[in-house]
């Protein structure tokens, strides 16, 4: 008999390559945790303890030069900038503390154990002041190191003694029940969950620590990425040196989310329970444990069975980690919990993203102390305006495309620059992410009204023409450029400015930048506010240049302001609890651009939904002029992966990104249905306000030509407005105004 072996070895290799594979990844993770813990014990904590002996000596040497009259405001100004704890005492008791952030400075009372973050010693003198740390054994002299590793995301913080141990116990049992035991990485779970991920041949399983789940919510996306894990895991490390497992707990129960917009366990305990943190029965802090697992989902709230499911999870982590008995464990949630709150702002899902922007602003002003922040009781007056948010909200929720899909838009108020409605991601419970705040992305032609603006400035009209063809450019450097219009399509023919714009023509566009000096349009840029960095090249036009959105919304609100600059702002006045006046918003109204110029940039911006630009192509959006009741300045762009539109007049501004963090390609349903939802919130953002159009500068006259070519003629259907700074219009001066392209180079 013959005996066919092809199939046993045909499994046998197959069986050989698993086993392969499999210890190659058990290989390089116990590699990685050694190279982990090997950082960890033996680098450094000798590097950062070396560097900020150094950091405090430095400052302590700087302080003897102070004058005493001058000696509390240089503390509180060092505090800030150097973002240091400073300790002032005399023989006996602590009399003062500075220090820039909620708790980021490791001040303890006289039994804590402090003396790991003391490095640099004051010299006493008759005429110097100290700064002491009352240690438990000795007076100990010193400036206090600390590191910022909160503060963006708490609301009000409770100190770790205030918070009930019952809810310690069950946040540790479920979460991470070695908390105490490693150095921020738990590394038999880390195997553990390895081991079950490979068997199930996918990620079902974590092994995050409370460090690094503390870190990721404050500094962090929440992309599974490579890059990611290795900043997530040297920021940990960072903050287990400096900081002992309590204040690490104390930290990540004040910046958790828990579910309907409460950040930190004062603010959920409050909402849900009405209680304080340190009041918290055994079921209610079983309960707010569970929240953070998935806080839309398991509220007790919206959510009370899905909560009670999870709870008991909890409850069965605390048994099986001697937390509670089991005569207790029997005897939980016999009756149902009262919940106190209610389901906030009709389950609002990107809100979070406007309150964490508030919360940044918050930490960027320096007249509110830290201490009145810590102490909580402030009120604080938002630009929020809650029916723009909800209209934004619903719209991009009722028209996305898929759940991947992600959205950053910020509404705004021209004429003052307040925020009136903000969404960084498409649900912020499931990612915390905050894009408004935190991406950058290629803006596309939405650049274009940047470099026209200059076009205008530098003595070019809306009736300047250049050939739409397709053009293979010869730049300085020596290299060539090819860019392409959309499509593949082009005029063949002389079209205006105007008309370039309306039809976003790339070809005119770079032409343009290389006739005027690409360092025309960056300084154009810069001076309506947008602080990004931006390439030098000829391709600048087309939105080359990764730009966050909000930078982005301060120069376009220069445009819709009528050339003035202004600041985007969340918090229009704090006040403390007896109602006293802390800070105040102040618009800074600043001329920056020609409002001559701006008004005509504005007018040649509303061709975008102009029919009498159908040409060789259609303007951009023309698809939604049908949609809008009010006139607009508008312009969209595009990369291959994101999608940009932004419209406005004297009354909002509204700036919308689409895209996917992965970055697929966005396809024509993300691009049509980015545009429908921004014509429909921007409608219903105005539909209460008795908006007018901007009024028309002196110096400014309108002339009805064709609309692409800005010549004279008598078709009405293809007649639109242009718009010139007398003196300029045609008919005056004897130039041409076909600009002569040879003169085009890079700069």
């Amino acid at each position: 008999m013959e005996w066919d072996t092809s199939f046993y070895m045909k499994n046998k290799k197959k069986t050989s390559i698993q086993a392969k594979t499999l210890f190659f990844l058990l290989s390089y993770n116990v590699v990685i945790i050694i190279l982990l813990w090997f950082c960890q014990i033996k680098i450094l904590d000798i590097y950062y303890e070396k560097e900020q002996m150094l950091n405090m000596n430095n400052i302590v040497y700087s302080l003897k030069s102070v004058e005493s009259d001058n000696l509390i405001s240089t503390l509180q100004e060092i505090a800030y900038e150097k973002n240091v704890c400073i300790v002032v005492s005399d023989d006996i008791n602590v009399v003062g503390a500075y220090n820039m952030n909620m708790n980021g400075c490791a001040l303890k009372n006289r039994n804590s154990k402090v003396k790991e973050l003391m490095y640099g010693f004051v010299e006493s003198d008759e005429t110097f002041k100290s700064y002491k740390f009352i240690n438990e054994d000795k007076h100990v002299e010193a400036l206090m190191y600390g590191i910022k590793v909160d503060g963006k995301n708490t609301f009000i913080y409770s100190n770790l003694e205030d918070i009930s141990d019952n809810l310690k116990n069950a946040v540790i049992a479920v979460e991470d029940k070695n908390f105490y035991n490693h150095h921020g990485f738990d590394y038999l779970r880390i195997a553990k969950a390895m081991l079950t991920n490979i068997k199930k041949k996918s990620i079902v399983q974590g092994a995050s620590t409370i460090s690094q789940q503390y870190i990721k919510n404050l500094y962090l996306d929440f992309d599974k990425t490579w890059k990611r894990k290795a900043e997530e895991a040297m920021l940990t490390l960072e903050l287990e040196v400096h900081y002992d497992k309590d204040d690490i707990l104390e930290g990540y129960l004040n910046t958790i989310n828990y579910g309907q917009g409460n950040m930190g366990i004062v603010n959920a305990s409050s909402y849900y329970f009405n209680k304080k943190p340190s009041e918290l029965t055994l079921e209610e802090a079983i309960m707010l444990a569970g929240i953070p697992k998935n806080p839309a989902g398991y509220n007790p709230v919206s959510n009370y069975e899905a909560s009670l499911k999870r709870a008991w999870v909890v409850a069965k982590s605390m048994l099986n980690n001697g937390y509670i008995d089991e005569d207790t464990y029997n005897n939980l949630f016999k009756e149902k919990l009262k919940i106190f709150g209610q389901t906030k702002n009709n389950n609002l899902q990107m809100i979070m993203y406007y309150q964490e922007a508030v919360l940044n602003e918050l930490s960027n002003i320096k007249k509110i102390p830290a201490s009145l922040i810590n102490a909580g009781g402030l009120k604080i007056y938002t630009t929020l305006d809650l029916k723009e948010q909800t209209s934004l909200e619903n719209n991009i929720l009722n028209n996305k495309v898929d759940d991947e899909l992600q959205v950053a838009s910020v509404i705004v108020d021209p004429k003052t620059g307040a925020v009136k409605a903000l969404t960084g991601g498409m649900n912020y419970a499931k990612s915390q992410y905050n894009r408004a705040l935190k991406s950058k992305r290629q803006v596309g032609s939405t650049m274009k009204p940047f470099l026209y603006y200059a076009a205008l400035e530098n003595n070019m009209t809306m009736s300047s023409s250049f050939r739409s063809e397709e053009t293979t450019f010869n730049l300085a450097s020596g290299k060539t450029y090819a860019p392409q219009n959309a499509g593949n399509i082009y005029a063949s023919k002389e079209i205006t400015m105007a008309a370039a714009l309306a039809l976003s023509d790339n070809i005119y566009a770079v032409k343009t930048n290389l006739f005027l000096g690409v360092d025309k349009m960056i300084d154009v840029a810069k001076r309506t506010g947008i602080n990004a960095n931006l390439d030098e090249v000829a391709s600048l036009p087309l939105g080359t240049s990764e730009i966050n959105i909000l930078d982005y919304a301060t120069g376009y609100t220069t445009f819709a302001s009528g050339g003035y600059q202004k600041e985007l702002y969340f918090i229009e006045k704090i006040e403390d609890i007896d109602g006293n006046v802390l800070y105040e918003h102040e618009d800074k109204n600043r001329l920056v651009i020609n409002p001559n110029y701006t008004y005509i940039l504005n007018e040649m911006m509303t061709s975008t939904t102009n029919d009498a630009y159908v040409d060789y192509t259609t303007p951009t959006a023309l698809n939604i002029a049908s949609i809008l009741t009010h006139k607009y300045a508008l312009k969209t762009g595009s990369t291959n992966t994101d999608y940009w539109i932004v419209g406005y007049n004297p009354d909002r501004l509204m700036m919308m990104w689409m895209g996917y963090d992965n970055n697929k390609e966005v396809n024509g349903n993300v691009r049509n249905n980015a545009k429908k939802i921004w014509a429909l919130t921007i409608e219903e953002s105005l539909n209460s306000i008795n908006t007018t159009w901007y009024e028309t500068p002196k110096n400014v006259v309108a002339i009805p030509l064709d609309a692409v070519t800005g010549k004279t003629t008598n078709n009405q259907n293809k007649v639109a407005l242009y718009y010139y700074v007398k003196g300029t219009e045609p008919g005056v001066n004897k130039e041409q105004y076909v600009i002569k392209e040879e003169n085009s180079k890079e700069d």
